[in-house]
């Protein structure tokens, strides 16, 4: 597809001679389209071409001919707006949509470079907590975003099943093991394992060396304490495996913390050989007040391993197994520091420098509940199970209010409901805090997963209502030059520029407002234009631009891990 962007910046470059990509960084999409196409603001050049910001748009627009390409150039207050051909825009879009279809949009930047990206990551034998929810959504619509732009993704889930609170549950299991049943919810059978024994350990030490001792057997390998490990950690896998159902999320790698703490040996020797690691008080450190980030623990003084040590030792293994050239963490703000002192350390190991520098920590906000709106168990965990089944719940009494007639309600409900609570995940900047409102994720009407549904089923209905989707024609241009059917063909031609962002700012939200803003363009389309009853041709052409809407809205829903329900 013609790239007009790039075509602006060879015609600017031609006149003031400045490296093109720093061109093309410069140039905006005006966030009003009567402003043009594309806008380039010359106060950037003042200091370096010695000219008011007026004077130098004036001599750009003076020394670039209009074309085929660019029909008119105006120089407003120091901004060059350019208008593009619509015909061809339009003319463009509809070719590519058509030659790519579920594709549309999607590019081989990545040029197949390996991307790990480690998300979700619950401890085993503990809930599935609301504080995984949005790792888990995160990492997983980044994964799928990175695929569609040519990455080769690998899709980590770097289970906590590793630590001295295992010692406690296998104290606890051999106390009192046969009065629970882990066969019925065995999750919540083994916390109430776990705090009964934690319990028992702070009014007996010998409970709690005892605990000790058993993370010492299942670290030299004991066989009653590894098999016990085994069963708690498969029997939380098949718990945490009907939620990633629900959300759609897959993994490539489900190694963890256990796995990584048996090749720590290998970090003590790099950190070793590069001098860097310290005793401090019977701990081994490496020192980083240098940088000012303090100190990094790698081994306690009881000879245990850190966590620091652990994922220091994952990082090395995935360098080695995946060459990587960018390592994604997807954990939230409050570990910033923590990533910055491992980032650092990982500077010493002996694995690849383009490893070393593609190690990168997503960060994202904590999400804080409306008081009193959600139906939790008694407890003071916030389960995702709950939160899921809710919003599930609350769609199946919207529909029952609105449409109590519609085909596959349940199924329906489900996708509008987990479709909701993922939207609201991603819609905003990730760094920022995120409010659970019900009113606010279940809203048809706001900029919501489940008004984005809507606007797809509407797309739906009127293919439906025509019984057939028009054959493609290159020259379905002709019938889209008015306002409201450019707006979208100018939204749908920058869909492929949207995906590229998210890869580049690490941004899901830039994904999730165009969604808002395609689905708004379509409806404003929608009620300017009658599609069924026109002219044959008009129809066809206004029926074909309604087809690639809907195609575009549930493949850009698809990449952040929504369903699209077939009514509403």
């Amino acid at each position: 597809m013609l790239d007009f962007k790039k075509i602006i910046t060879e015609k600017i470059s031609d006149v003031i001679k400045i490296d093109t990509e720093e061109i093309e960084n410069y140039i905006e999409i005006p966030p009003n389209k009567d402003m043009g196409d594309y806008a380039f603001p010359c106060f950037k050049l003042a200091k370096v071409l010695k000219k008011s910001p007026v004077m130098i748009a004036s001599d750009i627009k003076e020394s670039i001919k209009l074309d085929d390409y660019l029909t008119n150039i105006e120089n407003v207050n120091g901004y060059l707006n350019f208008y593009v051909n619509k015909q061809k825009l339009c003319k463009e879009v509809l070719k590519e949509f058509n030659d790519k279809k579920e594709e549309f949009g999607f590019s081989n930047i990545g040029n197949e470079k390996n991307i790990c990206i480690e998300y979700s990551a619950p401890n085993i034998a503990k809930p599935f907590h609301i504080g995984h929810l949005r790792t888990t959504i995160i990492g997983a619509s980044l994964a799928r975003i990175y695929k569609s732009q040519g990455y080769n993704v690998i899709r980590i889930n770097h289970l906590g099943d590793y630590g001295t609170q295992f010692g406690k549950l296998i104290e606890g299991y051999k106390k009192w093991g046969s009065e629970y049943d882990l066969s019925k919810d065995p999750i919540n059978e083994l916390m109430k394992i776990y705090v009964r024994i934690n319990d028992l350990c702070k009014k007996d030490e010998n409970v709690l060396n005892a605990c000790r001792n058993n993370f010492k057997l299942l670290e030299n390998g004991d066989e009653y304490c590894t098999k016990l490990w085994k069963d708690f950690r498969e029997l939380s896998l098949k718990e945490f495996q009907k939620i990633y159902n629900i959300l759609g999320v897959e993994f490539d790698s489900l190694r963890g913390e256990y796995e990584c703490a048996k090749e720590t040996d290998l970090i003590i020797k790099d950190l070793e050989n590069e001098g860097k690691l310290v005793l401090s008080e019977g701990a081994k450190i490496v020192d980083l007040e240098d940088k000012k980030l303090g100190v990094c623990m790698i081994k306690k003084s009881d000879d245990s391993t850190t966590y620091a040590a652990r994922d220091l030792s994952a990082i090395k293994y995935r360098a080695k197994t995946y060459d990587f050239d960018k390592c994604l963490y997807v954990v939230a703000y409050e570990q910033a520091l923590y990533f910055r002192q491992i980032f650092e350390v990982a500077k010493f190991l002996d694995i690849p420098e383009k490893c070393k520098n593609g190690l990168e920590h997503i960060q994202y906000g904590m999400t804080r509940l409306t008081t009193g709106k959600m139906s939790t168990r008694e407890g003071t965990v916030v389960k995702v199970e709950d939160v899921l089944n809710e919003a599930i719940d609350r769609v199946q009494k919207i529909i029952e209010e609105k449409n109590p007639d519609m085909d596959n309600k349940d199924e329906n409900a489900k996708k509008i409901g987990v479709g909701a609570v993922v939207f609201n995940n991603l819609c905003n900047t990730l760094i920022k805090d995120q409010v659970f409102d019900w009113n606010q994720v279940l809203n048809f009407q706001g900029e919501t997963g489940p008004y984005v549904q809507y606007i797809y089923v509407r797309t739906k209905s009127v293919l439906e209502k025509l019984g057939y989707i028009p054959e493609f024609d290159e020259e379905y241009y002709t019938s889209l030059q008015d306002k409201a059917s450019m707006n979208v063909i100018n939204y749908l031609y920058n869909f492929g520029d949207i995906l590229k962002s998210v890869t580049e700012k690490n941004e899901t939200c830039l994904l999730t407002r165009f969604l808002i803003e395609l689905a708004q363009s379509y409806s404003i389309f929608y009620n300017e234009n009658k599609i069924i009853g026109e002219q044959k041709y008009i129809q066809d052409a206004r029926a074909y631009l309604t087809y690639c809407v809907g195609m575009v809205l549930k493949s850009g829903c698809s990449l952040l891990g929504i369903e699209m329900p077939d009514r509403m």
